[in-house]
């Protein structure tokens, strides 16, 4: 057969279209292969949480905070100190406002903002206008003003004057109003009936005890919805009061409904326990009030004062000024200010340090309380020279009067009498340079390591309270035990774990250490009652009362180098009475009081009011004759 020219051309026609089907099929094949691997490999965990989204369904379930409690004195009434509330998120929706300034002025004055104008400017779109500053009604300032504007002229926006801006966004559908409003002002803003503000309850946590001070609770954070203890009682047993969160994991039907026979997930949530703190109530307001009157008075930087039950350890009040409000925890100037003096912030305490270096050498037999020795003024330690205080001699003196006058250079005596070892001994056994164990958190412990250096200078200035760091509590703890005939108690804060299955778990005082002989306690509480009496402590006494106590007049180490710094102190007066059975250790501090250094003018008199206050709140009957 034979073929023309037509016909080979079909043929080849035919062959390319051939080839060019069999290269589009492979090509294809390989396009599904390539967008097969790409959603099934490479982005398979996405297309697997999509198709869950459609039929799982997952759920937090939060888990209920426990509440804390206090007590006073001699009640069974219990009083809750922390606690979570039920209170309104107000928020509009700015495209269904008729009147923005209306609405603005009516919610203002309920939430009790200040409506007057501050001189700020804020454009309706949220941009900030600083240069645009209002009239105010004062007179011009004839000062020339480099560069517009001065600093201090501009001019922060009202609340008032932020939710008006707000409130004009008229194609916003969402804008905050208030966080954390009451029942009573919720209900005044549904009775105005305003188009477009909506509210929400929201669990809050709340501290209804007004002004316990805010250091020994803490606050909560919350954080993706759950809610993080921060310092105080809070922040330390955080697991304990917040309990543990559940789920439910579940699979349901395109209707929503669950699917009885699909697999199915679910843990509970566990609500935390509650706590019942050692606080007195009534002498945590009232310590906290004197404190706060206190560093007021004698123009101090701040404060702290502790109160202990001497026989148990119980902490009956801790305060620390400046203070804060835990249930506006947000507004301070400072963030130091959530930092409890009491517990945080060691220093060098100063004389108070010597009822203790005393004690020990009374206990080991180097001194009695009527050793006598020659005090010229100065003793040479090293290459140094250590004076008294005031700069003076007394000539011969007996170791109780080197207590009432508070003399430098007899401790140096004492120290030398009683050796170092035995010094740092004891100072460990009265538990300095360790943390207490407190329940609350952010404690630290103060150093004592100066006591590990070899030159004997370093042991001088501790005997008298220089060169190491302690904390208010531990002071106080360690008065506590002189006052308990020797026997150091753990200090704590909170008495009773109550958890959610009704179990409470009670703390059991616990004894830390025999420091002292029985008599040896008996005997420096003599001496230190004559402190109060004939010495530099006359202002903490209280008539009708033996009280016990010493003062602290300590310099204030530079934070950038060796030395102390010039015209600072702090002033510490720690005690315990009545001293025959005594109800009460306690320490009052004043950090660098201007209006006397000393602190037998400025803590001293703080505690004797304290202590006033002790005696007759406890009813405790006077033992000597009131003048």
């Amino acid at each position: 057969m034979k073929f023309g020219i037509f016909g080979s051309e079909r043929i080849r026609t035919s062959s390319w279209r051939l080839r060019a089907l069999r290269l589009f099929f492979i090509g294809f094949v390989v396009l599904i292969f390539f967008r097969l691997f790409h959603l099934q490999v490479v982005n398979a965990s996405f297309y697997d949480s999509l198709a869950e989204g459609q039929y799982d369904f997952y759920k937090e379930l939060i888990a209920e905070r426990g509440t804390i409690y206090v007590k006073d004195f001699g009640s069974d009434v219990e009083y809750i100190a922390a606690t979570n509330e039920p209170l309104a998120f107000v928020f509009a929706d700015p495209r269904r406002i008729e009147d923005p300034e209306y609405a603005a002025t009516q919610l203002a004055q309920i939430l009790g903002w200040d409506l007057s104008p501050s001189g700020f400017v804020e454009d309706a779109d949220g941009g900030d206008d600083v240069g645009e500053v209002a009239d105010l009604a004062v007179e011009p300032v004839e000062e020339e003003v480099v560069g517009g504007i001065d600093d201090e002229e501009i001019l922060e926006p009202s609340d008032y004057e932020l939710l008006m801006a707000r409130l004009s966004k008229e194609e916003d559908p969402y804008e905050p109003v208030a966080k954390e409003v009451g029942d009573k002002d919720l209900q005044k803003i549904l009775d105005l009936e305003l188009s477009g503000i909506h509210y929400v309850l929201e669990n809050v946590r709340s501290y209804p005890e007004k002004n316990l001070g805010g250091h020994v609770f803490g606050f909560v954070l919350d954080r993706d919805g759950s809610e993080i203890g921060q310092y105080g009682v809070e922040g330390y047993a955080n697991d304990f009061l917040g309990g543990k969160n559940g789920f439910i994991d579940a699979q349901t039907d395109p209707s929503g409904s669950w699917i009885g026979v699909a697999a199915r997930a679910m843990e509970s949530a566990v609500d935390g326990g509650d706590l019942l703190l050692t606080l007195d109530r009534s002498v945590q307001y009232h310590a906290c009030k004197m404190l706060r009157e206190g560093v007021e008075t004698y123009q101090a930087d701040g404060g702290a004062v502790v109160i202990l039950e001497p026989e148990t350890g119980a902490i009956l009040a801790m305060c620390s000024a400046p203070d804060f409000d835990p249930n506006d925890f947000g507004h301070v100037e400072d963030i130091a200010v959530y930092n409890n003096r009491a517990i945080f912030t060691p220093y060098e305490p100063g004389s108070v340090f010597k009822p203790l270096v005393m004690a020990a050498a009374l206990d080991v037999g180097a001194v009695t309380p009527t050793t006598v020795y020659e005090d010229t003024g100065v003793v040479e330690v090293d290459e140094y020279k250590i004076r008294n205080s005031d700069l003076k001699a007394y000539g011969m003196q007996t170791m109780t009067e080197v207590l009432e006058k508070s003399l430098n250079t007899g401790m140096v005596h004492v120290m030398r009498l009683m050796g170092r070892d035995v010094l740092k001994d004891y100072v460990e056994r009265f538990q300095f340079g360790t943390l207490t164990g407190v329940e609350l958190d952010t404690e630290l412990s103060g150093t004592i390591a100066s006591l590990d250096e070899y030159a004997e200078s370093y042991y001088a200035t501790a005997s008298y309270g220089q060169g190491i760091t302690v904390t208010p509590l531990q002071v106080t703890a360690a008065y506590a035990a002189l006052a308990n005939e020797g026997v150091m108690m753990e200090p704590y804060i909170v008495g009773e774990y109550r958890y959610m299955d009704g179990t409470v778990e009670t703390f059991i005082p616990r004894p830390v250490e025999q420091v002292l002989a029985s008599s040896v306690a008996t005997t420096i509480g003599a001496m230190l009652v004559s402190v109060v009496e004939n010495g530099y402590g006359d202002s903490a006494g209280v008539p009708g009362y033996y009280i016990a106590g010493k003062t602290g007049t300590a310099q204030v180490a530079k934070r950038d180098g060796r030395g102390y710094e010039e015209d600072a102190t702090i002033a510490t007066f720690s005690g315990f009475g009545p001293v025959e059975d005594p109800a009460f250790a306690m320490t009052v501090v004043l950090d660098h009081p201007k209006v006397s250094p000393w602190a037998s003018d400025t803590s001293a008199p703080v505690f004797g009011n304290i202590a006033e206050y002790l005696v007759r709140y406890y009813q405790i009957p006077p033992t000597r004759q009131i003048d």
